[in-house]
């Protein structure tokens, strides 16, 4: 296999940024190597069949956990995007930067570099707002982000949206903007009625690129390494064994469950666990596939009074009427994910920034598109977003093929448990307003009967899933931190020629999706790598409830007083 300058593992929403902007020196020649195959299918290109390519061997990984000790043994999948994209060929299209302290978290937790002025301007090189640019939004990127529909094809989404006004949370104009708290509009990556990929907002544009090279159907066995150098991998294709050397670099990019696994099998990680399985330990660092963190959540379904939910959009003829209408046209139902209303919230006082999250969907059914009940309903996807347990990726063997030990060690922080039972009163107290009396029937999850500690905590044991964000497992911390996996340029501790850029490098799970951080941080490590100038920071104020010290939420929250983040204690 002929040499490169950068060679890039792993297809997805990282390593897709990483391979077109690498590229766009002529003078350098990238590699990008993916174990699945081509993301041209219709339900991938399709936002409203997003359950679907999860649901399909072609396109997904397939992991599991092991048993879960805090979900009463219970075993939940974790899905990984398989093929050009990688998850974002799969997930639903929300698009959710995070709050700014979010982002400052990283830096706090020794991420040097890693703040929200810092990382804003690449959020926006990185975006095309459907509305335009603005200090915050990006007007010209390669990911097309819009609001889906404006929730004007069904009242129930404003109704939600009015409900926590009622409740007296703020609204917000923009959740990716001035200020994420609140009630508002839902964002998504769909581009002119397609899923807006990273494949396709960053590969499709220069797959003639003389200079890159895009391989698929590759599975990678491990890095090769001289001493404490990275030289290149070694993969398997069509049966045979190759080798491919990087003149410059190593990028790992193969996600959180990917990358920690691939250091491991070239024995890079902890001593243990690389023994247990066979491997030889060429670079003990005990932080590789720890710190696994992911988001929970529960379906908050009720009985819809009016006929006018998703539910009757369920049958076969109506099918075939959005999908006629979205092939001719690439709009209504079928150009969008239907969580176009949202809201985040604080679960208590004394936290500064939002720590649980709302999907608003005009429907109850399930992630694999069947209903949940007979008739109309609607739902929310909800969860606190900033667990306390963390879990670990370990690897079994050195072979490929075999699927590591997966386990969250989900709900395992008594506060986490904590934050479901905040979680459950206040979404009851907000669907309980008097904006949604005219659609609301009966609750049918969790159910009238769930009231006390001990009933919230079991029915959210038995019920709660994934939100799908694993992350975390190779983390950029401080020279002092015994646990961190790379440094702040992402470069793997002791070992040259080798970074990992992807979902796994946060320090700490941001409060959303991860697919826009993630798109992000490969911008931004695009430049670290090519040795480019940074984009200056920028000075854009972010809202912080001025009372957050002292309240939960306010009836009348004084938007006029921005707060730059890092203020206050």
């Amino acid at each position: 296999m002929r040499d490169c300058d950068y060679l890039i593992v792993g297809a997805g929403s990282a390593g897709c940024v990483l391979a077109a902007r690498l590229s766009e020196d002529p003078a350098v020649s990238v590699v990008l190597l993916e174990a699945g195959g081509s993301d041209r299918s219709l339900i991938v290109r399709m936002p409203t069949a997003l359950s679907m390519p999860m649901n399909s061997r072609r396109f997904n990984w397939g992991f599991q956990t092991d048993p879960e000790p805090g979900l009463n043994g219970r075993t939940l999948d974790c899905p990984r995007g398989l093929g050009l994209g990688g998850s974002s060929s799969i997930n639903g299209m929300v698009y959710v930067r995070g709050h700014a302290e979010d982002i400052n978290q990283w830096e706090a937790a020794g991420a040097a570099g890693w703040n929200y002025a810092a990382c804003l301007p690449y959020y926006q090189r990185a975006e095309t707002w459907y509305r335009g640019a603005d200090q915050y939004r990006g007007g010209s990127g390669p990911l097309g982000v819009c609001a889906g529909n404006d929730m004007k094809l069904n009242p129930l989404y404003q109704a939600f949206i009015n409900a926590g006004l009622e409740a007296g949370y703020p609204g917000t104009d923009d959740c990716n903007g001035f200020q994420q708290e609140g009630f508002g509009q839902m964002h998504m990556t769909v581009d002119k009625g397609l899923r807006a990929s990273a494949s396709h907002a960053y590969l499709a544009p220069v797959r003639d690129r003389k200079n890159l090279r895009i391989i698929t159907g590759t599975l990678v066995k491990r890095v090769l390494l001289e001493g404490d150098r990275a030289l290149g991998v070694e993969y398997e294709k069509d049966g045979n064994v190759f080798e491919c050397y990087a003149r410059g670099e190593v990028i790992l990019s193969a996600g959180a469950i990917g990358s920690p696994t691939l250091l491991q099998r070239s024995g890079i990680g902890p001593p243990g666990v690389l023994e247990a399985a066979g491997v030889a330990v060429t670079h003990p660092l005990a932080g590789v596939g720890r710190n696994l963190q992911d988001h929970l959540e529960v379906y908050f379904q009720h009985r819809c009074r009016e006929p006018i939910s998703l539910n009757s959009r369920l049958g076969l003829w109506s099918k075939f009427g959005i999908g006629l209408r979205w092939l001719l046209f690439k709009d209504g139902l079928g150009a969008t994910n239907h969580f176009e209303s949202c809201a985040f919230i604080r679960s208590r006082r004394g936290i500064r920034s939002p720590d649980i999250q709302y999907h608003f969907l005009p429907g109850a059914m399930r992630y694999d598109g069947r209903a949940a009940f007979k008739g109309h309903g609607f739902q929310v996807h909800v969860g606190p977003n900033k667990p306390l347990s963390r879990g670990a990726v370990s690897i079994l063997s050195d072979d490929a093929r075999q699927h590591p030990r997966v386990l969250f060690n989900y709900l395992s922080a008594e506060q986490d448990r904590r934050d479901w039972r905040s979680c459950i009163h206040l979404t009851r107290e907000i669907i309980g307003q008097e904006a949604l009396d005219r659609f609301r029937g009966e609750e049918i999850a969790p159910g009238k009967l769930i009231n006390s500690d001990a009933q919230i905590d079991q029915w959210v044991r038995e019920n709660v899933e994934s939100a799908y964000h694993p992350s975390c497992t190779c983390k950029i911390g401080s020279d002092d931190d015994t646990q961190a996996v790379l440094d702040a340029d992402c470069r793997v501790r002791g070992v040259s020629q080798l970074r990992v850029i992807d979902s796994s490098v946060f320090p700490t799970i941001t409060n959303g999706n991860l697919n826009a951080p993630t798109i992000m941080l490969a911008e931004r490590a695009a430049d670290l790598v090519s040795g480019k100038t940074l984009l200056p920071p920028s000075n854009a104020p972010v809202w912080l409830d001025p009372a957050w010290r002292d309240q939960q939420r306010a009836s009348n929250p004084q938007r006029s007083v921005p707060a730059q983040p890092g203020e206050g204690a």
